[in-house]
């Protein structure tokens, strides 16, 4: 089941894509149900989200997950508004000429961080090619907001990729997120149908380029399943990603927001799940999350203590074969 929250007409929400042929939809496996966001606490989580003005990557990006995690008052912010300047096939966030960037957002999102007593937090944002910065300094903002308004709360940025806007990425790396995530979503051979505005290697650039800016900082990437890549390509990613240093890989399965999306070839199976993830885990990443509805923010508090207890065991190991 895929939750579209807001069932706008695709050449409305999405015009890039109003005059594609519709893509056929396979019935979903029985491994793949998830609960409608119906419980009090999640009509809570929404009004606060109403009533500060925010937008969430949860409803935005029609996320099957919205009902699990909103009645645990967890929510993924989508600064820089819910209008996006890439038009990229998979993806259910709306296309067109964003709105100003609102000034008060960082606060906003700090006071819903607050009200929702998170003590970890995914901030993402739409693509914003239209500023200087690619909304560098939004992110920036919304970070320091929140480490004054809730000091003991652990940020994971989900960035753009900031391609061709020079300084952006040192800056957001400046502000001393916990977590900085950016992800490939595809192989590389994928690129030009499915994230068409993007490029693979600059993506890849982007990571390591975090890890040499702060050695110390927790990196993470993420890919989808089911668009017709093929095992090898992903383990080719793995490698790339180890390549970065890249410390935490997620993969999920892909879900069809409309006729007009990109198109599921299959559903990955549970079990080409756990193998990804045993094959991840000898490659060397710290932590991996792969399963039919893995997604990047998707249990992303518990997961963050996970990826600490992992590096302290790693560094303890070190430390005891060298003495």
């Amino acid at each position: 089941m895929t939750i579209n929250i807001h069932p706008v007409p695709a050449h409305l929400r999405h015009p890039e894509k109003a005059h594609r042929p519709d893509t056929p939809v396979l019935r979903k496996p029985d491994w793949i149900r998830v609960k409608a966001p119906t419980s009090e606490e999640a009509a809570e989580t929404r009004r606060l989200m109403r009533s500060l003005k925010l937008h969430t990557v949860c409803e935005e990006a029609a996320c099957p997950n919205l009902g699990e995690c909103w009645k645990q008052k967890h929510a993924t912010f989508m600064i820089l508004g819910a209008i996006c300047t890439r038009a990229c096939s998979f993806c259910n966030v709306a296309t067109g000429k964003p709105l100003a960037v609102d000034a008060d957002e960082p606060k906003h999102v700090a006071e819903a961080v607050g009200q929702l007593g998170l003590h970890h937090v995914v901030i993402t944002s739409v693509d914003r090619d239209d500023l200087e910065d690619g909304g560098a300094s939004q992110f920036v903002r919304t970070i320091e907001e929140i480490r004054k308004a809730s000091p003991g709360t652990t940020i994971e940025i989900l960035t753009p990729d900031f391609i061709r806007k020079p300084g952006a990425i040192e800056a957001v790396v400046a502000a001393r997120p916990d977590v900085f995530n950016h992800n490939l979503e595809t192989v590389p051979r994928l690129y030009p149908t499915i994230r068409p505005g993007a490029r693979y290697f600059a993506s890849l650039q982007l990571l390591a380029k975090v890890k040499e800016l702060d050695p110390a900082m927790f990196t993470k990437s993420g890919l989808m399943v089911g668009l017709g890549e093929e095992k090898i390509e992903i383990m080719q990613v793995m490698d790339d990603l180890r390549a970065a240093d890249v410390d935490f890989i997620t993969i999920g399965q892909y879900l069809q927001p409309t006729r007009k999306h990109a198109e599921v070839k299959r559903f990955v199976t549970p079990d080409e799940f756990a193998s990804y993830t045993t094959i991840a885990r000898a490659k060397g990443f710290l932590m991996v999350s792969a399963s039919p509805l893995t997604r990047s923010s998707h249990h992303a508090g518990e997961d963050f203590a996970r990826l600490r207890a992992a590096r302290e065991e790693k560094l303890a190991g070190t430390a005891a074969a060298a003495g």
